[in-house]
This record gives structure tokens, sequence and C-alpha cells, in this order.
């Protein structure tokens, strides 16, 4: 059975709409998705596991509060990873819970 994934990264300009691409191969069909902050990454992996995502990975500009956040999101039924760092270089070395919370 193919396995069906995400990713989604954080870049505050981003528009999930725009900012996505599908990678295909014979073992897993990854989705790969930019959202601008937690609140369309909660939106965007809801919408996700309604198209059959069954494993979600978030890049490490999430925080802690962040995952916490997608994870309540799409319910106990989806895997959902990290990559971790607490502040990320791509996010001028702050967490994702720092700029995105209140989002």
């Amino acid at each position: 059975m193919k396995l069906k994934a995400a990713f989604i990264f954080l870049a505050p300009e981003a528009d999930s709409k725009i900012h996505q691409s599908t990678i295909d191969t014979p073992a897993v069909e990854l989705i790969t998705v930019g959202v601008k902050n937690y609140a369309e990454a909660e939106c965007m992996a809801q919408e996700l596991v309604n198209k059959g995502v069954k494993a979600i990975e978030l890049c490490g500009g999430f925080g802690i509060e962040g995952v916490a956040r997608v994870n309540k999101a799409v319910g106990g039924d989806v895997a959902v990873g990290v990559v971790r760092f607490e502040n990320h270089p791509g996010l001028n070395f702050q967490s994702g819970d720092t700029l995105f919370l209140q989002a």
C-alpha cells in the first residue's frame, strides 16, 4: 500500500494554495505545503487528512505549541512528526512559538 504523507513548512509570506508541490514515487506520495502561521497549518493539516494523508511531518520552525495545535487539529489517527530546531535558522533563530503562537 502506498503511503500518502505531507511536509508542512512555515514561511511568513507563504500562501498554502500556491506554495505546494507533490512528489509521487511508487511507495510514497509526498505533498509539501508552505503556510504562513499556525492557524493556516491547522487548516491545511485538516485538508490533507481529508485527502487521505496518514503522516504529517512539520518543519523545525514549529515550536512545541505549534506541534500540539496541529496534532489536535488532525486527531489521533494521523502520525505527526517534527524536525526539531529550538531556534530555527530560517526564522532569524527564533522558535515558531515566538512568531506564530498568536495566529
